[in-house]
């Protein structure tokens, strides 16, 4: 395919990877990723995207991650199984770069096979390698957080900073590994030897070794089944001219190393991560979706420059269903931030937009976009780069006309009103990537695609 570009509204020209990624309707290996802070609506994308996907693969993070799907009235919430799993005859994996609870994971697969899905080895897979939450970290997680006090992070307790901890210290115990009961026990009784140590540091009961060890050996018939070569299933799939769909948990700026650290989660949440988190070549990765709210939110600790906390930061709360699908906890609200954007753009390559939620934006009679920030005397165009910089500037706000009509209903773009389409137009001029998927409302079918 030949390399081409798009032009936006002020004349700049958007380069693509591929002529036909333009017309948002070619598929190939694509990457799912959060451009914000999470919970931007992936679940709801991802379902849709599935659709023409093969296989569907979660490439990191947890169960401190859920992702919301709507289709026709009914809800799905997973945490682990990826959300192609609504779609018959897709292949879902969980790749290595996961860290899976073994407890919610089978919880979800119960509740899908009591709705009458597939959820048998043959489409669902973990791989070998994916590394196992164990009811010691997430003791150890909730004992740290408690300590922390008024300088807490934000962790949602589930065990997954602990667990990627064991993964880097190299004594983490890895689901192939539950072939083995002698290495489980082994693994498991070495670790709460210094685990202990820390739980009662912290004033946390001590866990007893063969409780936990007799706990996961008991879910081992069950799990072992879906243990599988994820790196195969890809070849496979991929030699047979399928196409992939790469699903990331988080957002961007909760990246281990390139998020407002240390308010982040503990694994690398950008595009680059889906390669080496599933096993698979960064040159198959042929398109990078970022889903991008219309407004902006995050929950727990950290810096957010365009919090709102007024009557309008409210309003997105409610009008927008602002709590988290895992924790309940409400989230903090605000404008849409374009130099948090165009960092993401940067990070990960993006090719295209898909924005989300811009129905609840109705009935404000004014949007402002963050397009710069002020710094120490200076203007930035993109985040600084200083632990705590983020949380001491000043967000530059441009002001554009608000819109009173319900949209949920559109279903093409040129149904959209003209304060909404110059919203959209202005977002793809800050950022520089066009906007190919325009979401009006909760369910799968309220996508505009352009």
């Amino acid at each position: 395919m030949t390399l081409t570009g798009r032009s936006l509204a002020d004349g700049r020209r958007i380069p693509c990877r591929r002529a036909a990624l333009q017309a948002g309707n070619t598929m190939a290996n694509t990457v799912i990723i959060g451009a914000q802070w999470g919970d931007e609506g992936k679940g709801k994308i991802v379902d849709m995207l599935s659709a023409r996907s093969r296989a569907i693969v979660r490439f990191q993070g947890g169960n401190n991650a859920g992702h919301t799907i709507k289709v026709q009235g009914q809800e799905t919430i997973l945490h682990l199984i990826p959300s192609g799993i609504l779609h018959e005859g897709t292949i879902c994996l969980v790749g290595n770069g996961v860290v899976l609870d073994p407890e919610v994971f089978l919880q979800e697969v119960d509740q899908l096979a009591q709705r009458g899905i597939d959820v048998s080895p043959a489409r669902l897979g973990i791989s070998k390698k994916t590394h196992l939450i164990l009811p010691y970290h997430k003791s150890l997680d909730k004992a740290r957080e408690a300590k922390r006090a008024g300088r807490k992070i934000g962790t949602t307790g589930r065990g997954i900073g602990p667990c990627y901890e064991d993964k880097a210290a190299r004594v983490g115990l890895r689901a192939g590994d539950l072939c083995n009961p002698e290495l489980v026990r082994s693994k498991v009784t070495h670790a709460l030897e210094e685990k202990n140590i820390l739980l009662r540091a912290y004033n946390f009961e001590p866990l007893d070794p063969g409780a936990v060890i007799d706990g996961l050996l008991a879910l081992a018939p069950r799990l072992t089944p879906y243990l599988t070569e994820v790196e195969d299933r890809l070849q496979e799939v991929q030699q047979k001219g399928g196409d992939i769909l790469f699903e990331g948990a988080q957002g961007v700026h909760l990246d281990i190393d390139h998020g407002t650290y240390p308010f982040v989660t503990s694994s690398n949440t950008v595009a680059g991560n889906a390669a080496a988190g599933c096993g698979i070549a960064p040159s198959a990765l042929t398109r990078v979706v970022g889903i991008v709210k219309a407004y902006t939110t995050r929950v727990g600790s950290g810096p957010f420059p365009t919090e709102l906390l007024d009557d309008t930061g409210s309003y997105l709360r409610t009008e927008g269903h602002e709590f988290g699908a895992t924790t309940g906890r409400p989230r903090r609200c605000g404008w849409l931030d374009a130099v948090v954007l165009r960092e993401s753009v940067r990070l990960n390559g993006l090719t295209d937009i898909a924005l989300t939620k811009l129905d609840v934006l109705q009935n404000l009679p004014v949007l402002q976009i963050c397009v710069a920030y002020e710094y120490h005397g200076r203007r930035l165009e993109y985040p600084p780069q200083e632990e705590g910089g983020l949380g001491e500037v000043t967000p530059v706000y441009e002001e554009l006309p608000g819109f009173d009509e319900d949209i949920s209903g559109c279903t093409s773009y040129a149904d959209l009103p003209d304060n909404v389409r110059a919203y959209i137009s202005r977002i793809e001029a800050l950022a520089g990537v066009r906007i190919s998927l325009v979401s009006v409302g909760p369910d799968r079918r309220q996508t505009i695609e352009r």
